[in-house]
């Protein structure tokens, strides 16, 4: 009978960016820990050991998303923390940071700490907890934020929605600072933006639908360089879209301003031009996704104003489009998330103009974003692995991102060359708003082990996940 308290990983490649580490080796795994990493990690293991055979699959840290809305409380018809866990473990993720923008808000110790407690019983994957900037997220008086950290909060945030009293935003900073927080921010001037359901330029022209201009994100991009060059506190800009945010958070960030921005894999992947009809988009900018510029490729098909293209910030340009990928390689954007957004299909069966913004994410971020960095050659495997583990983890104090003897051992086992099709039918996530359903990828997750416990491992065969009431994952596997 196998060692239930410890676990062998043989043979794979072992990719650790914290400890500047890439070679095949062993990891062993006991009582929840890393124990050891290379050609004594099999030597030290108990004779009863369970082991994994990885060889030819890449070992690294658990991969960390620091941007995700879970919907709970409140909002269960979209997502829950059993769901959107399960979904976080398919996609090879053993870190989420939820999101506040629930209901109620997450802007009191009370509320942190009914969120901790569901997760710590219903959760697949670690779940850390963003508190919000401002009472109820509405941008007017700032939230406790002292009681916040010490309830457990690992940053504050108002996002889906933006502070847009500069003052306020000042003495959150101020406040942050006190308590080692990092303030990370969605982008929106709404002044500027006003009721834009689509990026400003052809597109939303020729669609004849409002425009959402780039000058609406770059314009508090801006404020929030000057803020926290004025204040010192870690300011982090979300799902930054446009090529105007690239340039303000490079320029800041030689001078040394504590800034810095995430990138998600549909705003480098996908254009405006898909709101127009995927023979639009394939014809206009579709040649810019990896496996796909062949002619004669088999290309998935959507029609126009489809509304899982619909998101905050919008998809943009393919000009945009290129500064984005461009800031990730440059390392002006050092972390790459999801922005995980559940609706219900309800609520996007709507016209475009009254759908919700969002789309999920977690169980395609990684195919896409290894096709668009890794495979294009634009990113070495350990540099990708980065903005997914040491990054996030750096930026939010977190005790994770590393293989290191002594650390937890929260694992991703993947397979950067595996392709397969996305299907809707086995996705874990409660809702089923993805523009990428059908889409042909390539790289996977394979295994994902959070406190040394296999929580996914994919079998040679996909199998459907079964959604009830509760919407659990029907197993671990898939």
């Amino acid at each position: 009978m196998a060692d239930a308290n410890s676990l062998l990983l043989v043979g794979g490649r072992v990719i650790d960016p914290a400890e500047k580490l890439d070679a095949v080796a062993d990891v062993l795994i006991s009582v929840g820990k890393i124990v050891a990493v290379g050609k004594d990690a099999a030597a030290r293991a108990p004779a009863k050991v369970e082991r994994m055979d990885v060889k030819g699959l890449v070992v690294c840290p658990g991969l960390i998303d620091l941007h995700v809305h879970l919907r709970e409380p409140g909002q269960s018809a979209k997502e829950t923390i059993a769901t959107g866990t399960a979904a976080a473990a398919q996609g090879g993720f053993t870190s989420v940071v939820c999101m506040p923008n629930t209901s109620p808000a997450i802007d009191n110790a009370g509320t942190v700490a009914l969120i901790r407690e569901k997760a710590a019983r219903e959760g697949l994957v670690n779940v850390f907890v963003a508190g919000a900037i401002t009472k109820n997220i509405e941008g007017e008086e700032l939230a406790p934020i002292g009681s916040l950290k010490q309830a457990g909060v690992v940053a504050i945030t108002d996002d889906g929605h933006c502070v847009q009293n500069n003052d306020v935003m000042r003495r959150a900073l101020e406040y942050a600072r006190m308590f080692d927080l990092t303030v990370m921010d969605h982008c929106q001037d709404y002044s500027l933006v006003t009721d834009g359901v689509m990026h400003e330029g052809y597109w939303s022209t020729a669609l004849g639908l409002r425009g959402w201009p780039a000058a609406g994100e770059e314009m508090i991009v801006a404020r929030n360089i000057l803020l926290a060059e004025l204040t010192g506190t870690r300011v982090h800009c979300q799902h930054l879209s446009s090529a105007g945010s690239v340039a303000l958070l490079r320029e800041a960030r030689k001078r040394g301003v504590p800034v810095s921005g995430e990138a998600c894999p549909h705003h480098f992947v996908l254009t405006d031009a898909t709101i127009a009809g995927s023979e639009k988009f394939w014809s206009a900018d579709g040649a810019g996704i990896f496996g796909y510029a062949k002619a004669g490729a088999e290309r998935p098909a959507w029609p126009n104003y489809d509304t899982n293209f619909k998101m905050n910030p919008p998809l943009r340009s393919a000009r945009d489009r290129e500064a984005i990928l461009e800031g990730i390689v440059d390392g002006t954007l050092e972390i790459l998330c999801s922005d995980h957004a559940p609706h219900s299909d309800y609520e996007k069966e709507v016209e475009f103009d009254y759908a919700p913004f969002g789309i999920t994410g977690l169980e395609t971020e990684l195919a896409l974003s290894l096709m668009q960095l890794y495979h294009t050659k634009r990113l070495g495997l350990t540099e990708l692995i980065e903005k997914f583990t040491v990054a996030p983890a750096r930026l939010l104090r977190l005790a994770k991102g590393t293989l290191r003897a002594g650390a937890d051992a929260d694992v991703t086992v993947m397979d950067p060359e595996r392709e397969w099709v996305f299907e809707r039918e086995w996705s874990a996530s409660k809702s089923f708003n993805s523009p990428f359903y059908g889409w042909r990828l390539k790289g996977r997750a394979v295994a994902t082990i959070v406190g040394g416990e296999i929580v996914w491992r994919e079998r040679e065969a996909a199998v459907s996940v079964k959604h009830d009431n509760t919407n659990k994952l029907a197993g671990r596997n898939a």
